[in-house]
């Protein structure tokens, strides 16, 4: 795959839904930093767009499928909807990039071992520059069994790290906390 050759950036907020977020580690303080992160994007005309899960546990039009109140889409920000992973994955994600002429995404939502780690996977498989927000992404603990679990932050504290190092040929890709982000895509690997 070919690196985009726009310059030009959106923020892709995943799946900061009610039923998704309910029981999701330090919640309250990484919507907040989303919050901050698309009150920025809008106020330096940074397209905001915005992907909703639907499955069996979240129906559309259900309590637990509606964004969480802190966080709402504005008039005219493309919504995508998604029955898989990746946000990419059989929606219209792709087509309204091209169609804003992205080539950088900026990454924050839920939940940090699924639904980001695909789209973030997608993203740079298909040759988008990409910044994962670091104190943007949640999940819950997963319980494997007796005395078997995997816990939210070693998931968040995982992903942060690989994507850090994580190399495709000719994109960049970096993660940085809310307060740092900068919309610019990440600098050239020295």
């Amino acid at each position: 795959m070919t690196t985009r050759p726009s310059q030009s950036t959106a923020l892709l907020i995943v799946d900061v839904q009610t039923g998704v977020v309910a029981d999701a580690w330090a919640r309250d303080a990484v919507v907040q930093n989303i919050a901050n992160a698309v009150a920025r994007a809008r106020a330096e005309g940074v397209p905001v767009l915005w992907v909703q899960h639907q499955s069996e546990e979240l129906p559309v039009g259900s309590a637990p499928w509606q964004w969480v109140p802190q966080l709402q889409p504005a008039e005219g920000e493309p919504l995508i909807h998604k029955q898989h992973n990746s946000a990419f994955e059989g929606t219209a994600l792709l087509a309204e990039l091209d169609r804003l002429g992205v080539g950088h995404l900026v990454l924050a939502g839920a939940a940090s071992n699924w639904c980001i780690r695909a789209t973030a996977y997608a993203a740079l498989e298909r040759g988008f520059d990409l910044t994962l927000i670091a104190d943007g992404h949640t999940t819950s603990d997963l319980e494997l069994g007796p005395g078997r679990r995997v816990t939210a932050q070693s998931v968040i504290d995982d992903l942060n790290t690989t994507m850090q190092w994580l190399s495709y040929p000719g994109r960049r890709n970096a993660v940085v906390n809310a307060a740092e982000l900068s919309f610019a895509p990440p600098a050239a690997a020295s």
